[in-house]
């Protein structure tokens, strides 16, 4: 198996992830380029290291989680199963029969809620990839834009945000402070209730349960 610093060395792959950032900023979506992966990436593998999983899985995690989005270059429809395709084109040498089937299933699991969790590396892609709620993500400059989609609006006017493990409760928590002055939490609640059910399942699958603070007030 190659690492996620080995893995990057691959110009493909990083000109379809700065392809998909760019195609998403285009059409005024949040950021999902090379600083969402990263960060996403970062985060799954220290989940995966709070949780006591491998050394291979947590490599794993990290290499789901910087690759679940890349598919977004070709479109946003379909773009979770176009991307783990591609994954398998690009890398089917660098990874065992196994180690291929649990990435590709991570990059197709971040984006259909249906599926049911058989592998920790879909459910801690998960948890990182749906907990990144941030100002920074919003690529939209003009304040008018950003007050006319809720996308832009919850990830704007939140501060502050932080998922922690807590291996001894057994606890998942995403911590949030929103300026309410700019949207309602209710707003949050609009657009984010499914993600939310899915990053409970996921931790459910770790044997966690996942827990929702917004504005020191836990909700979940």
């Amino acid at each position: 198996m190659i690492t996620l610093k080995e893995l990057k060395k691959n110009p493909y792959l990083i000109e379809f992830i700065e392809q998909a950032g760019e195609r998403l900023r285009l059409l005024q979506y949040t950021d999902h380029g090379l600083d969402h992966v990263d960060l996403v990436s970062a985060r799954a593998r220290n989940i995966a290291r709070e949780i006591g999983l491998s050394k291979d899985k947590q490599e794993m995690c990290a290499i789901a989680a910087f690759c679940h989005d890349f598919g977004n270059f070709l479109s946003r429809t379909y773009h979770n199963y176009m991307g783990a395709v591609i994954f398998q084109q690009l890398f089917q040498k660098d990874f065992t029969p196994s180690e291929l089937a649990q990435l590709m299933q991570a990059i197709v699991n971040h984006d259909k809620y249906e599926m049911e969790f058989t592998d920790p590396v879909s459910a801690v892609t998960i948890l990182a990839d749906k907990s990144d709620v941030r100002r920074e993500r919003v690529t939209v400059k003009d304040k008018k834009v950003i007050e006319e989609d809720i996308h832009n609006r919850v990830n704007f006017a939140t501060k502050y945000s932080k998922l922690g493990v807590d291996k001894k409760k057994k606890n998942i928590t995403l911590v949030l402070k929103i300026d309410t002055s700019f949207v309602p939490v209710i707003e949050y609640f609009e657009i984010f209730t499914d993600r939310m059910t899915y990053c409970r399942k996921a931790a459910k699958r770790l044997g966690y349960k996942f827990n929702l603070v917004i504005n020191n007030f836990k909700l979940l």
